[in-house]
């Protein structure tokens, strides 16, 4: 018996990386699954069905059910085609993952609105679009006098919640949006029966982050590997087991470390009773404790790159935004 046994899962970008573990993962423990993916390049462009069909067969292969869907989710016919693939092949949906992303990465002076709108198109919209089709089902079969537990997974990412990357700044605003979307989300569909959580993979191995030092190195063989994408899998497949009972939470993943996120949340404050003056606020604000942003980013990176000090990390801001520097200003 497996945690999923009866369960069908849509799950998006599942045809490498995190999507694909979770895939395999979730048909192991007994989901009917539909793979979708596009197989797209890293940022959005190209396609390949076999990609898709590739994990369908690995699947099939080990004795588990699959289907394989290519629509974009940023497409919002493809977002419902998506569901509809669920339900003519299996009969129901109980389970989204929501994986899809693509990356373009550029200082945001030099970042061309489109690459900014075709990453949030993915990420956010898409994570957006393909819940709404899956919700509108559910609203329909829980009104209709079906009781069972739903669950919808998104996945963020520690490059807009926890340490917002350089040249990332569709990727992270994407990703914090997808955040933000999993608590509305959960507050609003809870009524139907589903819950609605997300995950935050850190220091993954994937397409994504092999260009990042150290990150293409692996363990020798049989010990744990805390890159491998894999990790997210079991995680992923507890917030969408019947059983589990969390909801509009956000856990960060990293190697064999689960975390609870908590989000913005206040920190130490002034008060007056009346309107501030710009001087007063310019005497008192600066003495309240406040995260720095380089500290930050540092301190996160040190998995990967040891120590790094300030002057250094921007020395490799720099570095970073330079190389994705056109050659001429454009308008764009």
């Amino acid at each position: 018996m497996g945690s999923l046994d009866g369960r069908v899962a849509l799950i998006t970008g599942a045809g490498r990386g995190i999507g694909r573990e979770e895939a395999l993962f979730f048909a192991a423990e007994g989901a009917k699954v539909v793979v979708n993916d596009p197989g797209v390049a890293v940022d959005g462009t190209g396609g390949d069905a076999g990609v898709a069909a590739k994990v369908v067969e690995e699947i099939t292969a080990r004795g588990g059910q699959a289907v394989a869907n290519t629509d974009s989710v940023a497409d919002r016919h493809g977002a419902r085609r998506m569901v509809e693939t669920a339900l003519e092949s299996f009969g129901d949906l109980h389970v989204v993952v929501n994986n899809a992303t693509i990356e373009r990465n550029r200082g945001l002076i030099d970042l061309p609105e489109e690459d900014f709108d075709d990453v949030v198109a993915v990420k956010l919209k898409g994570t957006f679009a393909v819940t709404r089709w899956a919700a509108r089902h559910w609203r329909d079969r829980y009104e209709a006098g079906v009781r069972a537990d739903r669950a919808v997974v998104n996945t963020s990412s520690g490059s807009g919640l926890l340490n917002p990357l350089p040249a990332q700044a569709s990727y992270a605003a994407g990703n914090a949006g997808v955040a933000a979307l999993t608590v509305v989300a959960a507050l609003e569909l809870g009524r139907y029966g589903v819950r609605v959580n997300c995950i935050s993979p850190s220091m993954a191995r994937t397409r994504l982050t092999l260009a990042v030092p150290g990150m293409s190195q692996e363990p020798p063989a049989g010990r744990f590997d805390p890159l491998h994408p894999a990790a997210c899998a079991p995680v992923a497949a507890y917030l969408a087991g019947a059983a589990c009972p969390l909801t509009g939470q956000v856990l960060s993943v990293r190697g064999g470390t689960v975390a609870v996120n908590h989000g913005w949340s206040v920190g130490g404050h002034v008060h007056k009773d009346g309107l501030w003056s710009v001087t007063e606020l310019a005497e008192q604000v600066p003495e309240l404790p406040t995260d720095d942003p380089f500290d930050k980013l540092a301190q996160a990176l040190t998995g990967a790159l040891g120590a790094v000090g300030r002057d250094r990390l921007q020395e490799m801001i720099n570095t970073l935004l330079d190389q994705g520097r056109p050659a001429a200003d454009a308008s764009t």
